[in-house]
């Protein structure tokens, strides 16, 4: 008799309907039974009798109102089987609800950043809820470089009782994109401003660029691997963040008139990147752990022609591991974003819960 799980999905977005595409496609011993799926805040897909969700006609199924997250902890409790919730939102509100679905024996698998680089209290609740018996199973591999290796290798080297002496990488897809096409080791006079506009037209950026630009979610990356790392880091703001935003245009209300007056701005970040370029060195937006200082940083750094971070193509991840075991850093990296890739991540934490628990 083949085994089984009951799942849960709240999200189809652009990485949740990839998620729900490869986890209809997924030839696999153990039977995924989907039993709820919400796919925004007002529509769902459920049945008083658990009856699976169709996944191939779900786009055109009748919708109800989504369960409240007490009501669906109740429903998915009584389901009668192992189950796990998947979250791929960026609800800070669903994050704070972690606990009380750990606590409730229902294991999850996450992009959500919020719930892992918010406050270290959530961080404390949502691990401590998890060494309760009979509680549910933490993975969330996709809060950092997507579906790049990076969380549970770090975690595996911190439990066998390594220490990590340093970590450096470049975390944003969008950043590592603007970077590697304005700052390069040939002689370039490209503006960074085009840079940011080209970015924004294939897509890379968030609608609004400054939600890139201002470094936080490099911060949200960089918390995450430095509480794993054994900092215990309060917040993405508890650190040096440098914003890449002008501060004249800190205050600008709309996406158009920002786009609109940053080029008056190219000069300032053109005489750094000179600066780097007369020393043969590019510039790379990274984020650094450094476990000897006790310091965490989010910024502009500069780094010789022929380091692996000068040779980033695209809008590539790279993330440096160097620990007492490895004092040759252990080096990570590939597409560190994109809904595909990303997916695959929180799919890939799907399968290694229910090896875990299915029945």
């Amino acid at each position: 008799m083949s085994k089984s799980v009951n799942v849960a999905i709240i999200g189809s977005g652009v990485v949740g309907s990839a998620f729900i595409n490869q986890l209809n496609n997924l030839k696999t011993a153990i039977k995924y039974n989907v039993i709820y799926l919400a796919l925004n805040t007002s529509q769902a897909l459920f049945s008083k009798d658990y009856k699976p969700v169709d996944l191939s006609t779900y786009t055109t199924t009748e919708t109800q109102q989504p369960l409240s997250l007490d009501d669906l902890v109740s429903y998915l409790k009584d389901s009668g089987k192992p189950t796990i919730f998947v979250d791929n939102t960026s609800s800070e509100a669903i994050a704070n609800f972690y606990p009380t679905f750990i606590k409730s024996g229902i294991s999850i698998a996450t992009p959500n950043k919020k719930a892992f680089s918010s406050s270290l209290k959530i961080w404390n609740d949502i691990f401590e809820s998890s060494k309760v018996e009979g509680a549910g199973l933490v993975y969330h591999e996709s809060t950092v470089g997507a579906g790049l290796p990076i969380i549970l290798p770090l975690k595996d080297l911190v439990t066998t009782g390594d220490k990590v002496v340093k970590i450096e990488g470049i975390f944003s897809g969008t950043l590592s994109y603007i970077f590697n096409e304005f700052s390069t080791t040939e002689p370039s006079n490209v503006k960074f401003s085009d840079v940011v506009k080209v970015a924004k037209q294939l897509g890379y950026t968030e609608p609004d660029p400054r939600d890139d630009l201002n470094g936080l979610d490099v911060a949200r990356k960089v918390t995450i691997l430095a509480r794993i790392s054994g900092l215990e880091v309060e917040s993405p703001t508890s650190f040096p963040v440098q914003s890449l935003i002008p501060k004249e245009l800190e205050g600008v209300q709309s996406v158009a008139e920002f786009m609109e007056k940053l080029p008056n701005y190219d000069n300032d970040i053109q005489k750094v990147k000179d600066e780097a370029f007369a020393e043969n060195k590019v510039l790379r937006f990274v984020g650094q752990v450094d476990l000897e200082t006790n310091k965490v940083s989010v910024g502009i750094g500069k780094y010789g022609f022929d380091h692996p971070f000068a040779s980033l193509k695209g809008s590539d991840n790279v993330v440096s591991i160097k620990t007492e075991r490895y004092p040759n850093p252990l080096i990570i990296q590939g597409a560190g974003a994109g809904s595909e890739v990303t997916a695959h991540g929180v799919l890939a934490d799907t399968i290694k819960i229910a090896e875990r628990i299915a029945k």
